[in-house]
């Protein structure tokens, strides 16, 4: 498995209590007991993700949902294996000083920062967000957008629309930002934003348990001419990044013995493999470091160099 696949979308809590208790129940419904016995511990992202080159590891905060995996605790993680991860900052715009929340973010190492419109209960270009965003611009630090799960009853659906971040790009066109889940449910949107603006990007976390919407997800993406836009991304724990990339090479099966499109396997490579570091303009040179010489490693055997 190529050492440089990053995947741009986990997530780890010390305690379910800490994703809130409407959140929570959601999951157990929505998982049935199949999700509580998952492991979410750093332990647990560092085990999923030896299959790639490294992660990111999303904090989440809504007091919304009553919900705070803190800054500090996606510190910790990542101090547990800095080599093959890196940290998000959960910011929640809506709670107290939402500025200082980013400048901790930064204060901690934290690679950038990610926020969830619709658990937060703000449109995307809500004016304390877009201060928000100002500042993670000015401090050169990465925006994802990405739903902690299944949304919660409390949460407003609408403010989940790719369209709402159009205002966004146009404001701070320099700010890099990935929309998961291609926008799901409203990937035309989100093609339609990834062709519009240079520096949008989306991942795939999500996916592998939709095998069928990631096939017509692609095809889409192939003809809007943005599948150099798509980044990476499991969604761990709720999916595998082992599972997720086996789920994009299998992508054509449903297309055999049909006439259906299909995308070419390089552009399929290409997108497990994308440096999404770079994409985002990441400087992490002991994280990348690492990997490249992983990668380099992995690409001798028995010290003889593979074809």
């Amino acid at each position: 498995m190529p050492s440089m696949i990053i995947d741009l979308h986990t997530r780890a809590w010390k305690t379910p209590e800490q994703l809130g208790q409407v959140l929570w129940d959601q999951i157990a419904r929505r998982h049935s007991g199949r999700w509580l016995r998952v492991d979410a511990t750093p332990s647990a992202v560092s085990s999923a993700v030896e299959c790639v080159g490294g992660a990111a590891v999303l904090g989440f905060r809504s007091d919304l949902l009553g919900a705070c995996v803190p800054h500090e605790y996606i510190a910790e993680c990542v101090r547990s294996a800095p080599q093959r991860l890196i940290g998000f900052g959960g910011v929640d715009p809506m709670a107290p000083d939402p500025l200082g929340q980013v400048d901790r973010a930064m204060s901690l190492g934290l690679a950038g920062v990610t926020v969830s419109p619709a658990s937060q209960g703000f449109h995307p270009a809500h004016s304390v967000a877009m201060r928000l965003y100002e500042r993670a611009n000015q401090l050169g630090l990465p925006l994802i957008s990405a739903r902690c799960g299944p949304l919660a009853a409390p949460a407003i659906l609408e403010f989940d629309r790719p369209a709402a971040w159009d205002e966004v790009a146009r404001s701070f066109p320099r700010l890099p930002i990935v929309l998961s889940g291609l926008g799901w449910p409203w990937i035309d949107e989100c093609l339609e934003l990834l062709a519009k603006h240079e520096n949008v990007f989306a991942d795939l976390a999500g996916f592998a348990s939709r095998p069928w919407d990631l096939h017509q997800a692609l095809l889409g993406a192939s003809s809007h001419g943005v599948l150099e836009k798509i980044l990476f991304a499991s969604g761990f724990p709720f999916e595998q990044p082992a599972r997720m990339i086996e789920c994009i090479y299998s992508l054509h099966t449903f297309a055999h013995g049909t006439q259906l499109p299909t995308v070419p396997r390089a552009a399929l490579r290409a997108i497990v493999e994308r440096d999404a570091l770079k994409a985002l303009g990441i400087d992490a040179p002991g994280f990348v470091g690492s990997m490249r010489r992983a990668e380099r490693t992995a690409e001798t055997d028995g010290g003889r160099t593979r074809p």
